[in-house]
């Protein structure tokens, strides 16, 4: 017994050792798979500008969705993937509701009046909303010392925004608000729900889940609308359907799944900065020298963050599903 009992206990230190080697290479994948998230999504709001252009908000917002839809049907039916189980219904969703039809939506209205800059500096503060839904839904407990980072690079973004000139309160402030709650929402579900599922299914069954609702309305804002697409125009609404709705999702998801919704969602704080730089280079609009500092202090907010421990709880309304 004596034998057999020591034998267990090294097999058990044996499996231990391994996790913990496993660990770091785990959450060095987890900030991969995020950070090429945020580099497709870095490009959504100047592509989306681009795009409004020439469709309007609600087909460039609502249209996009339809045509990653298609996709997503396509390499459903080429994988022959069964539906999810019924008890993934509601959390799908939730993510269609969030960033299927809100996030885009809000975001595409908002910024056919504003520019991409100050839209880049509001969406900023979607980390942070990431975080607060992840640990009302995805049963995580950051401590208190992420919550001191995560503030930290919430206010640098804020700061940002006001140096910019940017923060000051404007009608479509309100609607890019609104995008970034309905986001937050949308990204710790589909990072909750792709801890089973596998990041590319839930961007795919929430797509063909939310289609349906979308084709009334593209169509009558395609039909009674001034559209005047330019070759500019279907690059930006190409962009933001094939890699901010689609293939995004895929990275993004799989990131949040592997490495904790509430800590990989900070990398996010990175994407004002990009998509300002982006929206520079392609739209020509001003940046300030700031953003040297804003960047410096945003990467030492999210270093922080990354370093506060985070606990998590085990989430018993989703029970592991075979998937092939």
């Amino acid at each position: 017994m004596a034998r057999l009992a020591n034998t267990m206990n090294s097999a058990k230190e044996g499996a231990n050792m391994v996790a913990r080697q496993r660990r770091p290479h785990t959450q060095a994948l987890a900030y991969l798979f995020g950070g090429l998230g945020v580099l497709c999504f870095s490009l959504s709001l100047p592509a989306t500008r681009v795009a409004d252009a020439g469709f309007g908000g609600i087909v460039v917002g609502l249209g996009r969705a339809l045509i990653a839809a298609a996709l997503a049907a396509l390499l459903l039916a080429v994988r022959r993937e069964r539906p999810p189980a019924r008890r993934y219904w509601l959390g799908l969703a939730i993510v269609a509701i969030g960033v299927v039809i809100g996030f885009p939506l809000c975001s595409s209205i908002a910024l056919q009046s504003l520019p991409a800059s100050h839209g880049a500096v509001v969406v900023g503060l979607l980390p942070s909303a990431t975080a607060i839904f992840a640990s009302v839904r995805g049963g995580e407990r950051p401590s208190a010392l992420f919550w001191v980072g995560c503030a930290g690079g919430a206010l640098a973004v804020l700061v940002f925004a006001i140096l910019q000139g940017a923060g000051r309160p404007q009608p479509m402030d309100a609607l890019l608000l609104a995008a970034v709650a309905l986001g937050g929402m949308g990204y710790a579900e589909g990072g909750r729900l792709a801890r089973d599922l596998g990041g590319w299914r839930v961007v795919c069954w929430a797509l063909l889940l939310a289609a349906p609702l979308l084709v009334a309305p593209v169509a009558l804002a395609a039909l009674f609308g001034t559209l005047t697409p330019t070759p500019a125009a279907w690059l930006g609404l190409i962009y933001v359907a094939v890699f901010s709705m689609f293939l995004g999702f895929f990275a993004w998801y799989q990131g949040l799944a592997m490495g904790g919704i509430a800590r990989v969602s900070q990398l996010q704080l990175f994407q004002p900065l990009l998509t300002l730089g982006w929206a520079a280079l392609l739209l020509g609009e001003a940046l300030n020298p700031v953003t040297l500092v804003a960047a410096v202090l945003v990467v030492a907010s999210v270093a922080f963050s990354q370093r506060a421990p985070a606990k998590k709880r085990v989430d018993e309304s989703i029970a592991p599903q075979t998937v092939r």
